[in-house]
């Protein structure tokens, strides 16, 4: 009895010692959303309810399974909508996690630029989410990560796609052989037109990869215009690849093509 009554005496110590730590914890360095930053309570899960919210609509809705780009299930015909029919798109489907928009656009934004590399928990939570919902995730080999030019790279510090990539709940590895060769104005500058001409060439597979006969999805934090996930799909095909899929956690601008 004196030994139970030891043993019970020392779990209770070692319960409210953990309770006063979080506590003294909690007023030194208290929560606050990663999304507004905010105060939240520590079992909020790292976003207020209002993010939460954000985040929810920003996910909700149906899209279309050959370019990601919102559209009802009644308008789909052939695995395509309206907007991209007749458009030739060089990867084999596409899910998203999202439209880039209000918490989810202000999560990518910091994760991308502001260094803040400990947002890949959402990104990744919804990557996988939209992938384990795919039509095509049991057909996967390989996930490739859009690559960086090494100067941009050397600029960020990390590639944010290889971040979510290596976050993927699935027994496919992911491949960093797919490289860009050459540096290219950012995106989000151009017209869609001229977005396809900026990443026109600009990437390659590393000398002696073979690529042959697999079945790959390509990973991306947006797409707008999929002038890069295109030009990456084209040079996997090239490469031998059968078949190339994309998942994308936000898909941006609606009516760019």
């Amino acid at each position: 009895m004196a030994l139970t009554a030891i043993v019970e005496a020392g779990r209770l110590a070692a319960h409210w010692g953990r309770l006063v730590l979080e506590g003294i914890n909690h007023l030194l360095w208290p929560a606050v959303c990663d999304g507004c930053r905010t105060a939240i309570a520590e079992t909020s899960r790292r976003l207020c309810r209002n993010c939460w919210n954000e985040l929810l609509a920003c996910t909700a809705g149906d899209y279309c399974p050959g370019c990601g780009k919102d559209a009802s299930p009644y308008a789909i015909i052939d695995g395509r909508c309206a907007q991209c029919d007749g458009r030739r798109t060089e990867f084999d489907g596409i899910v998203r996690g999202g439209v880039y928009e209000n918490v989810l656009r202000d999560l990518i934004l910091a994760f991308k630029f502001q260094d803040r590399t400990e947002l890949a928990v959402h990104l990744r939570t919804l990557a996988n989410a939209a992938l384990q919902g795919s039509r095509f995730c049991d057909d996967i080999d390989l996930f490739v990560p859009v690559p960086l030019h090494w100067r941009r790279r050397m600029e960020r510090g990390y590639n944010q796609s290889e971040l979510i990539a290596a976050g993927l709940r699935h027994v496919a590895p992911f491949s960093t052989d797919l490289v860009r060769i050459r540096y290219t104005q950012r995106q989000w500058t151009l017209t869609p037109a001229r977005r396809r001409k900026n990443v026109a060439g600009a990437f390659a597979v590393r000398r002696g990869h073979d690529f042959s006969g697999k079945r790959i999805c390509l990973v991306d934090d947006i797409t707008t215009s999929h002038a890069t996930l295109n030009e990456c799909a084209k040079t996997l095909k090239e490469a031998g690849a059968e078949k190339v899929f994309a998942c994308v956690v936000a898909v941006a601008m609606q009516d760019a093509l």
